[in-house]
């Protein structure tokens, strides 16, 4: 397998993670996430980031 055909995974573009409340809404369903209610960009809850990832996976 070549390094063309590995997924990648960029962190850089997550949000960072809140030190307590208040927690932004997930953009999807409205529920609370783990990200800063300051942060300014999509933040989504576990459940709806998981789903995402699922999603958007290699199938390979």
């Amino acid at each position: 397998m070549s390094d063309d055909d590995d997924c990648l995974i960029d962190d850089a573009a997550r949000p960072p993670r809140a030190d307590g409340p208040p927690y932004a809404e997930c953009i999807l369903c409205r529920e609370p996430t783990e990200y800063p209610e300051s942060y300014k960009g999509v933040t989504l809850c576990p459940v709806c980031e998981w789903q995402e990832a699922q999603r958007t996976a290699c199938s390979g």
